[in-house]
């Protein structure tokens, strides 16, 4: 979790959890996949952080609060059928509908957090999660998202949404190690074809593609705050090889691992 003054990023990043940001005082912008979206003072908001994502500017007097919610925990949130598919599809929510009690809760939150006290993060987490589930109650709107919002989403908050949890979950856990659709459809207890049109039906990507985003993922904060050779890092995050590393990641941060090490050096994740 964060609690913090929001620093505007030097380009854009991504992390294979859904963001969540409280604006408690000021305005932020940031540059979305194919769409720009402002914050303000009492917004709340919900994006996947999949997707590279930039915030390009934040007022002096900006402090936002929040949280990265891996998605085995997202899709435990009990939103409406549509908002997990549409936010996987690069839509933003938005909620005005905040109050007091927020500015008190998710400083809190984060001090459990840092507390260590395994106890307290858990309570912070499921206060979170709690907190996110009231959304359904209460008014916002989505901002833009490739996928259509007309597509058939009956089905996605019932068994799919449990089993793309369990799949999660077990992905998370294992995605450093040679993992491929049918080590997690087994461990699941489905027909591997079942599973991956379940889990795309769900988040609009592949297992496969999950799977490789986790690993950049991990790549991109040991290449932040690591001295560890390229090649290493390419291992330990579970590529087979530096090629395989290196051409993954091009395609997604636009440069190479190098490169992207040079450029972004000490900057911490938002």
């Amino acid at each position: 979790m964060f609690h913090r003054h929001p620093v505007a990023m030097a380009s854009p990043h991504w992390h294979a959890q859904v963001e969540v940001n409280f604006i408690m005082r000021g305005s932020v912008r940031y540059r979305m996949a194919g769409h720009d979206v402002s914050l303000s003072e009492g917004d709340l908001a919900l994006f996947w952080g999949g997707l590279p994502h930039q915030m390009d500017w934040s007022s002096e007097d900006a402090l936002y609060a929040g949280a990265h919610l891996p998605l085995v925990y997202f899709f435990r949130l009990q939103l409406p059928p549509d908002v997990p598919h549409r936010l996987m599809g690069g839509a933003t929510l938005v909620s005005r509908v905040t109050g007091a009690a927020d500015y008190e809760n998710f400083p809190r939150w984060f001090d459990y957090v840092g507390s260590k006290d395994a106890m307290k993060s858990q309570h912070a987490v499921d206060e979170l999660l709690l907190r996110l589930d009231r959304v359904r109650f209460d008014s916002y709107r989505m901002v833009a998202g490739k996928l259509a919002a007309e597509q058939n989403v009956s089905a996605l908050h019932s068994q799919s949404s449990r089993v793309v949890q369990a799949m999660c979950g077990y992905i998370a856990a294992n995605f450093r190690d040679e993992i491929g659709a049918t080590d997690i459809a087994a461990k699941v207890g489905l027909h591997p074809k079942y599973a991956m049109n379940a889990f795309r039906r769900t988040t609009g990507m592949t297992l496969n593609a999950y799977v490789n985003l986790l690993r950049l993922s991990y790549a991109q904060a040991l290449l932040m705050e690591d001295d560890a050779s390229v090649l290493n890092i390419a291992m330990d995050s579970g590529f087979g090889s530096l090629s395989a590393f290196s051409k993954s990641f091009r395609r997604l941060a636009g440069v190479s691992p190098s490169d992207f090490r040079r450029g972004r050096s000490g900057r911490a994740l938002a």
